[in-house]
């Protein structure tokens, strides 16, 4: 389908050369032409990009799947839509639409995962900013398919980081076997991931047990409806503290998004009976450790849960159109992608990001 607007043939673009190696951020990276696209891929001229601390593992390459190599980062962009291939048919979407880039770029919705409704987990998948080109570019392509309307209620740089950080949790929150009025614990909860977590499960009707460090997390946790507040650093028992904070039984569900061994095996001692562990965080190489005694007598459901499928994603925009969820971002041009805002993400520096969630542009 072609139209009427003018595509460049180049554009600016962030570019990871080899592993560990600094970004590149080149104004002369080639724009895919309409006349190239495929049957069902669409060509998006992006607003902005949100940045996750996955995109530090796919420049470390340290995660046991091997990112692409060179990569263009990114896989929470939001853009329009300036050209759809030529013989594609049903498009559900049309050119000119405002549209999410997620980190779900491709699946093939045939196979057993994909059928089951576990898209995100596709053997024929494809991920943005890892094994496809992703968002940190002027212009991405993707497919029509999976590409995901954005509200008109919702700007795109706040809807940019949904796109990933949003509906991640938003799932994991949807599949805790939880109800209204039911505790969930959500370690890290001031932080890019455990901020929106803490609206959603309010959102919901859960009642929120925020665990971070800080006046100022604690400030806005309780500010975005935690119930409970506990500061790991000032607590000298933390699975005690917990467990006494939720009626002294413990929590009927866990979110963790941390990417830190510990806090998993720790939620086994803070949950109840019956209680539900969502393994979410994804470190970079560790082993998820339970006492695998209380795991069964306690009748423990450990269950991970890996970003969401595509009606995961509009779930979770739509609670976020509505006012329900609002995401606390700072803006920053593309070419401050390395220096900022994945230094934001190292090791040393990785607690200046709060509850910021960074959106890039052009």
């Amino acid at each position: 389908m072609t139209s009427q607007i003018t595509i460049p043939k180049t554009q600016k673009a962030a570019i990871v050369e080899m592993t560990d190696a600094p970004l590149n951020v080149v104004d002369n990276h080639p724009v895919k032409q309409p006349s190239e696209l495929a049957p069902g891929e669409c060509l998006v001229e992006l607003d902005c990009s949100g940045v996750c601390h996955t995109d530090l593992h796919a420049r470390n390459n340290d995660w046991p799947l091997p990112a692409k190599l060179p990569l263009i980062g990114g896989h929470e962009g939001v853009g329009l839509i300036v050209a759809i291939g030529e013989h594609t048919q049903n498009s559900p979407v049309k050119i000119g639409d405002r549209v999410g880039i997620k980190w779900l770029a491709y699946s093939c919705l045939d196979c057993e995962p994909c059928r089951k409704g576990l898209e995100q987990s596709c053997l024929n998948g494809q991920y943005s900013g890892f094994t496809v080109d992703g968002t940190f570019s002027q212009y991405v392509v993707s497919w029509v398919t999976h590409v995901t309307p954005i509200p008109e209620k919702l700007s795109s740089a706040e809807a940019a980081s949904i796109l990933c950080a949003g509906v991640t949790v938003y799932r994991a929150i949807k599949y805790s076997n939880t109800k209204i009025g039911d505790w969930i614990v959500l370690p890290g909860a001031g932080g890019g991931l455990g901020h929106l977590a803490v609206q959603y499960a309010a959102a919901m009707g859960l009642r929120v047990v925020a665990v971070d460090t800080g006046a100022e997390k604690k400030e806005l946790c309780m500010k975005l409806g935690a119930e409970k507040w506990i500061d790991f650093r000032e607590s000298k028992d933390l699975v005690k503290d917990i467990v006494e904070a939720t009626d002294g039984f413990g929590a009927h569900a866990a979110v963790v998004t941390a990417a830190n061994p510990a806090a998993y095996a720790q939620a086994i001692d803070y949950l109840r009976m019956g209680g539900t562990l969502m393994v979410v965080g994804l470190p970079a190489r560790a082993s998820l450790s339970a006492d695998i005694f209380f795991t069964v007598v306690k009748s423990i459901n450990i269950i991970g849960s890996y970003v969401g499928n595509r009606q995961d994603a509009r779930e979770a925009l739509d609670i976020a159109a509505r006012g329900k969820v609002k995401c606390h971002y700072v803006t920053k041009p593309l070419s401050a992608l390395a220096e900022y805002v994945l230094g934001c993400f190292s090791e040393h520096d990785r607690r200046s990001c709060g509850a910021r969630h960074e959106a890039v542009n052009g």
